[in-house]
Order: C-alpha cells, then sequence, then structure tokens
C-alpha cells in the first residue's frame, strides 16, 4: 500500500478519486492500492520557549537570548486527532511508501515533513509535484514522482524560516516589551514592512505644498506649455507678453512607438490587480484563488514566475484560442499568437504563470459567485493580452518660441490597439471604476510644420501645487514588499523582496490585527501604536534590505547553494548585537510609551503603574501578573464588564458601587458594591449590598 499525504481535506479528495481510493474511513480514504490522508495546515510546529525552560514563561531581559540548543517540535492543540491518524498509518505494516502530496511549495513542504519526523517515519518518501489539479495533470504527476531526498534542500530553507522568525520573533518582542514596559510584537518580515509604512507617513506629514506656475500658449487646436515657473508675477508678466502676439514652431518630431503585452501573472501582480480593480485584499484574491485552484479552475496559485516553459506552447495556444469561450466579450479577432512571448524556461522554477485551466474553458464560469467570476475573468483576459500584439502609436513632439520663450506640446495619436482592445474590452466589461490611464494624451493635429508661424495666439496662467507622496494600499504596498532591497544589490541577484508572495498577504493582515496598521478606505496607514513601535526599533530589523537579503539566501538554500547553519550563525549573531546595543538606553526613554497613557492607579500587588489595553487593566511590570479583565468571569454572569470609572475605584479603595446588575434568578436589575480582595496575588471578587437609611 501507498500512503498519500495531502495539505488538505479538499485536496486528497480529488486525489483519492484519481487514483481510485473510494472506501471511506475516520480520516482517510482507501482503495486500488492507496490510502489518501491529509494535514489540516500545520499539524506540528516548533515549541515554545516556555517549553524548554519553566523560567521562560517570566519574560525577563537577563534571560536573553533564548536559543534553543536542539529544537524541539509538538503536535499543535486543535490537530492532535489527525497527526494520531497519520501516526498509525505511517506506522501500518501494509504501509511500503509515503508520498508527500501536499502544496508544492516551500511551506508545503514543511507541513509534510514535520509530521514525517514527529511520527518517527523512516518508510522510503516520494514527492508529487503539480501545477494544477485537473485529472491529466494528477496522474501525470503521480507517474513522474521523484525521491523525496530531491527536496531536502526544499525543506532546509523553509525549516530555517520558521526558525530564523521563531528566533527573531520570540526574542525582539520579548526584549522590547521588557525594556519599555509594554507589550511589542516583532517579527522578522513585518516590522521592515511597517517601516515603510511608517517612513511613507512620516514623509506624508512633513510635507510642504509648493506652488508653480504654467502658461499655457493656444492658436484653438494647438495647446503648448510653458515650463514650471515658481514665481506668480513672472508667469504674469510672461503670459501678458504672449498674449495676442506672434508664435513659430521651431521643432517638431513625429516617431512611433510601441507598448509590449504584459506578462502573465504571478500571485504578487494578480493581487495588485485585483486590489486595483476590484478592491480584493490581498489574503482576499490568494483564499479565492487558493478554492478556484481546488475546483481545477486554476492552476498552482503560489507562484513567483509570470512565465510559462518550451513544453507549455501548445498548451497556452489551445486556452489562448478558446478563450472567448470563456470570456464574452472578447471576440476571435482579437486572439494574438505571440506565444513565445510568454515562454521563458529560466524564468520558471518551481511553476510556471497562473492560468486558467482547460477544465475551466470547456466548463465555462457563467455559476461561479461574482467574486471568483471576477478573478477568472482578470486572469483569462491577461492570457489574451499577453499573447497579443504591440500598442503601436505615434508621438509627436512639438517645441514653440514665442517672444524668445519656448513652449512644449506632446501629443499621441493610436496606429494599432493591439493587446489594448482586449484590457478595454474588459474594463468596459468588469470594472466600475477605471483606473487612470496613463496613456491619455491630446492628440496633436496633423497640419502643423517646423518653421510655421502662429499668429494672435492667446496665452493664459494656471496655478498648480506639488503633491505629496500617496499613501500605501494593497497594491503599492505588495510592489513595494517585492522589490525592498534592490537598489542594494547587483544586478546578478535574484531579488526576492520582503517575504514570498505566499506570505505577503499575511504579513499585512497581521500588522492589522495587531493594531500597528489600519486600513482606511483603500488605505493601508500605520497606527499611532505602530509608528511607536518603529520608533524605537534597531535599525538591523527594520531595514527591509537586510530582511530581503535573507530572503534571497533561503532561496540559495532552497536551491543546495547556501548551507543552513551559516544563515542561522548570523540570525543569533544579529540578535547579540542588538541586545548589546539595548543596554545603553536610558531609563526616561524606556518610559516612552507609558507617557501617553492614562495612569488607572497602582498594583495592588507590586505598586507599580496599571495602564488600560484592549482587553484589561494590567500591571506595567512584567513580571507581576496582576491584571483586572474587562471581560470578567464573576460579572460576566450579571451581563456587565468591567470598565475603566470601576477599575479606578478598585484600585484606589478596593471597591466601587455597580448599578444595572443583572440577576437571572429573579430576571430583574439591581445595584451593589463590588469589593476585591487578593489571592495569591490575583483579585477576587464578592458583592456586598449597601444597608438603606431609614428616615427618623
Amino acid at each position: 500500500m501507498k500512503l498519500v499525504i495531502a495539505e488538505k481535506p479538499s485536496v486528497a479528495m480529488a486525489l483519492a478519486s484519481v487514483l481510485g481510493a473510494r472506501t471511506r474511513k475516520d480520516g482517510y480514504v482507501e482503495g486500488n492500492g492507496y490510502i489518501v490522508s491529509w494535514c489540516v495546515g500545520h499539524l506540528v510546529g516548533l515549541c515554545d520557549a516556555s517549553e524548554y525552560d519553566e523560567k521562560y514563561k517570566k519574560w525577563r531581559y537577563e534571560d536573553l537570548p533564548i536559543v534553543p540548543e536542539c529544537w524541539r517540535h509538538k503536535v499543535l492543540d486543535g490537530t492532535k486527532k489527525q497527526y494520531g491518524i497519520l501516526k498509525k498509518l505511517m506506522r501500518d505494516s501494509n504501509v511500503d511508501e509515503v508520498i508527500c502530496a501536499t502544496d508544492a511549495g516551500r511551506e508545503g513542504e514543511l507541513i509534510f515533513r514535520l509530521v514525517y519526523e514527529q511520527a518517527g517515519c523512516k518508510k522510503p518518501m516520494k514527492r508529487l509535484w503539480i501545477s494544477s489539479m485537473e485529472e491529466q495533470a494528477i496522474k501525470d504527476g503521480f507517474a513522474s514522482l521523484k525521491d523525496g531526498s530531491c527536496y531536502d534542500s526544499l525543506y532546509q530553507s523553509a525549516l530555517c524560516r520558521a526558525k530564523a522568525d521563531w528566533l527573531v520573533g520570540i526574542n525582539a518582542s520579548r526584549l522590547f516589551s521588557v525594556l519599555y514596559n509594554q507589550n511589542l510584537k516583532v517579527g522578522r518580515v513585518q516590522t521592515p514592512t511597517l517601516a515603510m509604512l511608517t517612513e511613507r507617513q512620516d514623509r506624508i506629514e512633513h510635507f510642504q505644498k509648493e506652488t508653480f506656475y504654467r502658461v499655457e500658449l493656444t492658436d484653438g487646436k494647438l495647446v503648448a506649455v510653458s515650463e514650471n515657473i515658481t514665481n506668480k508675477a513672472d508667469a504674469e508678466l510672461l503670459a501678458a507678453l504672449c498674449d495676442g502676439s506672434e508664435a513659430i514652431i521651431t521643432e517638431l518630431k513625429r516617431e512611433q512607438k510601441k507598448v509590449s503585452p504584459p506578462k502573465l501573472y504571478d500571485l504578487t501582480s494578480l493581487q495588485r490587480e485585483a486590489n486595483r480593480y476590484f478592491g480584493f485584499t490581498a489574503k482576499k484574491t490568494l483564499d479565492l484563488l487558493q478554492e478556484l485552484y481546488e475546483e481545477k479552475l486554476v492552476t498552482y496559485p503560489r507562484t513567483d514566475s509570470r512565465f510559462v516553459t518550451e513544453g507549455m506552447i501548445g498548451t497556452v495556444e489551445e486556452l489562448a484560442g478558446k478563450m472567448p469561450l470563456m470570456l464574452p466579450f472578447v471576440e476571435y479577432g482579437q486572439l494574438g499568437h505571440n506565444i513565445k512571448r510568454v515562454v521563458n524556461n529560466a524564468k520558471v522554477s518551481d511553476h510556471h504563470a497562473i492560468l486558467p485551466t482547460k477544465e475551466a474553458v470547456e466548463k465555462g464560469i457563467v455559476d461561479l459567485p461574482v467574486d471568483k467570476k471576477n478573478l477568472m475573468i482578470l486572469i483569462g483576459q491577461q492570457v489574451i493580452q499577453a499573447v497579443g500584439e504591440d500598442y503601436l502609436y505615434e508621438q509627436t513632439d512639438v517645441t514653440v518660441n514665442c517672444q524668445k520663450n519656448e513652449f512644449t506640446a506632446r501629443g499621441k495619436t493610436a496606429v494599432q490597439m493591439g493587446f489594448k482592445d482586449v484590457e478595454k474590452a474588459f474594463r468596459s466589461h468588469c470594472v466600475k471604476t477605471e483606473k487612470e490611464d496613463s496613456d491619455r494624451q491630446l492628440e496633436i493635429p496633423y497640419g502643423y510644420q517646423k518653421g510655421m508661424q502662429i499668429f494672435n495666439v492667446k496665452a493664459e496662467t494656471s496655478i498648480h501645487y506639488t503633491s505629496p507622496p500617496k499613501s500605501f494600499n494593497e497594491d503599492t504596498l505588495l510592489a513595494a514588499m517585492e522589490t525592498a532591497g534592490n537598489k542594494e544589490f547587483d544586478e546578478k541577484t535574484e531579488k526576492k523582496g520582503l517575504g514570498t508572495p505566499a506570505t505577503r498577504a499575511s504579513t499585512i493582515e497581521k500588522l492589522v490585527a495587531s493594531g500597528y496598521a489600519q486600513r482606511k478606505g483603500k488605505q493601508i496607514i500605520p497606527t499611532a501604536e505602530g509608528r511607536e513601535l518603529i520608533r524605537v526599533m534597531p535599525e538591523n530589523l527594520k531595514s527591509a534590505g537586510l530582511t530581503a537579503e535573507w530572503e534571497n539566501r533561503l532561496l540559495l538554500m532552497e536551491r543546495g547553494e547556501l548551507n543552513g547553519e551559516q544563515f542561522m550563525d548570523d540570525i543569533v549573531a544579529m540578535l547579540k548585537e542588538i541586545l548589546n546595543g539595548c543596554r545603553k538606553i536610558p531609563e526616561e526613554e524606556r518610559n516612552r510609551f507609558q507617557t501617553a497613557k492614562e495612569l488607572i492607579g497602582k498594583c495592588p500587588v507590586c505598586g507599580s503603574d496599571i495602564f488600560e489595553g484592549k482587553r484589561n487593566f494590567y500591571c506595567s511590570n512584567r513580571q507581576c501578573d496582576f491584571a483586572l479583565w474587562k471581560d470578567n468571569r464573576f460579572l460576566e454572569g450579571m451581563e456587565k464588564k468591567l470598565d475603566k470609572k470601576m477599575a479606578k475605584e478598585l484600585l484606589d479603595k478596593a471597591c466601587t458601587h455597580v448599578k444595572g446588575l443583572y440577576s437571572k434568578k429573579k430576571d430583574a436589575r439591581f445595584d451593589a458594591d463590588l469589593l476585591m480582595t487578593l489571592e495569591n496575588g490575583k483579585p477576587k471578587f464578592h458583592l456586598e449590598f449597601p444597608k438603606r437609611k431609614h428616615k427618623g
């Protein structure tokens, strides 16, 4: 028997159907010589610091850095049943081979290998590597399984990535939380991304608008414009001088130019376009893509390639030829046949560009939910654009001289729409708000020639202002993450930016969930807490260039060109350098997070300051466990939450009067005094009813 392990139940079922395994059991499917089971995401993960030593339950500066000598893994909570099933199947004497069928990428490899190693499995291992869930692709994949050892380097890079994230996250978060008496979350990729958001917001806020002027010259058909003029009086003088006078065309140049079609989509470019056209977050696009992949409608989503291999020329040609069946706004006459534009073996590493499948074209997409349908349309029209004809246009540049001053005009006239015909049809069909067309230009009328005189021109001044940088949105932030650190690398370096196409969406979501960034309409901006965090971070933790270099080294490791031990040693060395640098931070600097917060009271256990958090009123001393929780178990049954006023009074005099408590037994509201006592440093509560005063 061969045991096949997929990443998710839905994928396992698709594989089982092709393999002929149809007998359902608890946690797996069996038949035709195969057992097909699944993980549910990560079943095994790295142990927490406190699981190495009890002392790490307390966050202390003197314990840092925490660097495990021997890394430990554990079965994650909530996944123990499925892990137990897989462990039992791996040890089943009838199973003589295990096939890794998790997603064909770094994270998929890690998910499987950790289970395989945790279970102590020693049986021969093979690897299924496919880019589509179509039946033929699955059959071809199982017919060409590779030995699992071929992917050892991929596993090592995945493991080093996980360990590096653990080391930075655990040590840096503890370090800065202890130093600043504030729960601060630091991440290897998350923090430099937040630094980019903060740097952009600082530039916006410190931007000083400048005014400039232009003089526009026209004869009613041709409009020529002066250079920018900083002084209003100078602009008005020039306009007055030129108005009603004679001008002459000193230069006129017409040349044909071309714009090549766009490439096919990789994950990041698709996420950017889906955000631009439909307002999808990067996470939403990835989630929809994953579902479409499992539904056999698109190829593997987590790709960083925008090309296909030479062996796929026929497939792409067939897809492009049939695309009008899937896309109602495309006509057969708009199809191009430049398939070789999208072929580049050297730029396809693990997976080719994202494509619709043959099954999607044959089945159609009319019955899909609107968001999935829009994504399929976007992917489909990109295939047609990518193999389409060039967009050709004639550009005309005119220089006009009037009163010894030069004015210029530029115009464009379309000669061949090429791939832009499909782009225009797509926008008209799908997009409510069109993106700005950077190619939109005035046409220069024919009839104008060099040396031609223009009489009685009209001249007017116009006022303009310099613009601040724009806040990041999902589209532009993904682009910035993808190209982060590029300037610091030489031409030969294969740049990977911050994170990978598969992880950038989750990085953005983590920043929002942690309260360090927020969505404001389509914009993503740093919060006050996020900006304050970046201000206390050392350069090497917020450096986009350094983090991009790590990602590049992980890529080299993936290819077997770099040793993982050196990578991990460098991470540890950096952490030690940060620790040494933090010894000199003065006490007043360490209180910077507290100064902006309202003091709620003093801790009854250790005497430190109490501040308000999102869920509780906490002690600023990290070594003290005292806290007053807003969702208080004692008050919960009486339909009451602990608020700021109550917390202040409890800390001040251990008593607060509470109105509107609910008695479930009597189905009535009542008032009472809430009293607090301490038991082993933890607050305990009880009610007292004040005696009513009788009139004498």
